[in-house]
């Protein structure tokens, strides 16, 4: 029988240690395979907020993590929803992070793009922090640069002192950082944010600094150079809607290009990180119910103050009649940033000390989001799990 759910797998803590695969990835996939066929049973998407690579190589690496052939339109990574943002496609943008940037960008969509290396290296007087890196003598004026007109942080750069500098000096010089600096402008130039994880698990025993954490030095230094808010055009990667919305297409896609029959109807989101897989999932689980019940105002109302893209996939949602999707339930593994002892908090037990919020500041912290509908030990359970529901065998 077709199947009418499908799996949104995180990738780092839930099926990979850094490098390594985990034994209960390899275990679930076994399940999610036909007999001897090499093709899935059920619709599959890879959703991660790594986005310092291109989609075809975080195939390739899954594909041999995981003993089984991935493709490029089964990975979301955080940026790849940016291809819907095409009023930015022509514009001038500078793009922050490390790899593939410009390939990223010129994949997505994006016409015109400058590097923080390539504006480094045209503005040397701008990096000051390494003095190995100065220039011995004064360089001549630069000439024909582009003026930026907006700004791409794909993911935590490798230098953070240069990229925060340089990112700051654009903002501040409304895209001309050659220039003198006079009144600030303000608002600022549209920025577009991937990848809104504080931490993230890899090989280490700690949780490492992910690009959320950068994102929290940019606003704070922004903030404390001019006394204003920094803001974002667009926040996407996990927990914004945007991302699912788009995870959802490609789920359909994948049942549709298979020949199932059955509408999708529920989606299962496996994660380690509650600020993020959790949050993100119920946080699309609760747009998904609210449009539903075509209560427009109470969606919007109990949406996060998150930029206006967010309330436009809310409104999508609810006019779109043949979304037969109706619920994101979400799974919590134990693999990865999460632990049995962590700081998710339970409606039974009555905190005593405030929890913790790692999420990012646009994201208004509710308890309830951040409570996974199930807490299992890995993904093997997490699969088990969601066949005993659909009565899967």
């Amino acid at each position: 029988q077709p199947p009418a759910f499908g799996f949104l797998f995180d990738v780092d803590g839930v099926l990979v240690r850094g490098s390594q695969a985990l034994p209960a990835a390899r275990r679930a996939f076994q399940r999610l395979l036909a007999d001897g066929s090499g093709r899935l049973r059920v619709p599959v998407v890879f959703l991660t907020n790594a986005g310092n690579c291109l989609r075809s190589a975080k195939a390739r690496e899954l594909s041999q993590a995981l003993g089984l052939q991935v493709s490029p339109e089964q990975v979301i990574l955080s940026h790849s929803p940016l291809q819907l943002f095409s009023q930015f496609h022509q514009r001038c943008m500078l793009v922050a992070g490390q790899g593939p940037v410009e390939e990223n960008a010129h994949n997505l969509g994006f016409k015109h793009v400058v590097t923080i290396e390539a504006l480094r290296k045209a503005y040397p007087l701008l990096d000051m922090v390494d003095q190995s890196r100065r220039p011995k003598e004064l360089p001549p004026p630069t000439t024909g640069f582009p003026t930026i007109e907006g700004v791409i942080l794909f993911g935590e750069p490798v230098r953070w002192e240069t990229s925060l500098q340089l990112i700051t000096d654009v903002l501040l010089s409304n895209g001309n950082p050659g220039a003198e600096l006079q009144d600030v402008p303000y608002p600022h130039l549209p920025i577009l944010a991937c990848n809104m994880d504080l931490l993230w698990m890899a090989e280490a025993k700690m949780p490492r600094f992910g690009h959320g954490t950068f994102l929290l030095c940019l606003e704070n230094i922004y903030k404390k150079v001019t006394g204003r808010e920094l803001k974002y055009e667009a926040l996407i990667g996990k927990p914004s809607p945007v991302t699912y919305r788009y995870a959802q297409f490609l789920i359909q896609q994948q049942a549709e290009k298979q020949g199932w029959k059955v509408p999708i109807r529920r989606l299962y989101a496996v994660g380690d990180n509650p600020m993020s897989d959790v949050y993100g999932a119920n946080l699309y689980n609760s747009y998904l119910k609210s449009a539903q019940q075509d209560q427009v105002q109470a969606g919007v109302k109990r949406s996060p103050q998150a930029p206006s893209p967010q309330t436009e996939v809310y409104l999508e949602l609810r006019n779109d009649c043949n979304n037969s999707v109706e619920s994101c339930e979400s799974i919590l593994v134990c693999t990865g940033v999460y632990r049995h002892n962590g700081d998710v908090p339970k409606k039974a037990e009555p905190r005593t000390v405030e929890t913790v919020f790692h999420g990012h500041r646009d994201f208004c912290f509710d308890p309830s989001l951040v409570e996974a509908s199930y807490v299992v030990q890995d993904v093997d359970d997490a699969v088990q799990l969601a066949f005993k529901k659909e009565n899967w065998s």
